[in-house]
């Protein structure tokens, strides 16, 4: 029987330089859609998944998304003397001990951010969330379902085990700006949406890409990626690469991609960012209407 996923690695220590100065002194991952931070969005998915710890790997000027998952005595006492409800503040309350925090002291790539939860990690199978990537589910009664992407690939790890990585579906000309799969067997799974992995690709031309199903920033992986990680060189860009890592798993330990049932943001560029605050607006009974009427207005 598989080891259950208990444990979830946020690499956080991007400098966010696509979005400053906004960035110069907040965290890209503390900027807001509409009222909730990206980092929030993913931590409410890995909770809904059933994970329990939370690993941040953090650089200099991040302490304020720890600080959002702390106790704030001064506002929750100002709150009460309003008699205002502390509601609000429920997702941002972690149990002691569930978050955990380490430094990635120079900027090395994902594959090395990973590696620097080793030690928390330890010999257990882990998630890993990439915040800019935001991923939300269907609304409820949605045909597909509402859950979330990450319960989505904890229900097929349970069936299939290994290593898993989400990947949705985009038209062949983007696929040269994406990592992108080589599938295997397809319509795997109990419902169809596991296809086993022969290998990765990281941003082929359009013509040599061995699929449209691009990665989709989740994954579950075995601990021993992390063994990969401590021998493996600088690929792509001069850095410690986890497409290099995982494509050493390959054949070695099963492989599977989850086609999420949901919908993708990709919160790391501006005109992603804005579509996500605008859709996520519209669907919101305290805002729609307004949202709504001020885009007739624009428009």
């Amino acid at each position: 029987m598989a080891k259950p996923i208990r444990k979830a690695v946020f690499p956080v220590a991007g400098l966010g330089t696509r979005f400053l100065p906004a960035t110069k002194a907040i965290p890209k991952e503390m900027l807001p859609i509409i009222d909730r931070p990206l980092i929030q969005y993913a931590v409410d998915e890995a909770r809904e998944a059933g994970i329990e710890q939370l690993i941040f790997v953090t650089g200099r000027g991040k302490t304020s998304i720890v600080e959002h998952f702390d106790h704030a005595f001064e506002l929750e006492a100002t709150m009460t003397g309003r008699d205002k409800s502390l509601d609000v503040l429920e997702p941002t309350r972690i149990q002691p001990g569930n978050l955990v925090t380490v430094r990635q002291q120079v900027p090395m790539g994902l594959g090395h951010a990973i590696w620097c939860a080793r030690a928390i990690v330890g010999d257990e199978p882990f998630a890993i969330f990439l915040p800019d990537e935001l991923m939300i589910a269907h609304a409820a009664g949605h045909p597909s379902g509402s859950t979330g992407c990450m319960k989505q690939m904890v229900e097929a790890y349970e069936e299939v085990g290994g290593n898993l990585i989400s990947v949705l579906e985009v038209p062949e000309e983007e696929v040269s700006s994406y990592g992108v799969i080589a599938p295997g067997r397809r319509g795997l799974g109990r419902d169809g949406a596991l296809t086993e992995v022969t290998a990765l690709v990281e941003k082929p031309k359009r013509e040599e890409a061995p699929s449209n199903l691009i990665i989709s920033g989740r994954y579950i992986l075995q601990p021993e990626v992390m063994r990969v990680l401590e021998n493996q060189g600088k690929g792509a860009g001069g850095e410690i690469q986890l497409t290099d890592a995982m494509a050493r798993m390959i054949g070695q330990q099963p492989f599977h991609a989850v086609t999420f049932a949901g919908r993708r943001f990709d919160c790391g560029s501006k005109a992603g960012f804005v579509e996500a605050t605008l859709t996520l607006a519209l669907e919101r009974e305290d805002m729609a209407d307004d949202v709504r009427a001020i885009m007739q207005k624009l428009a």
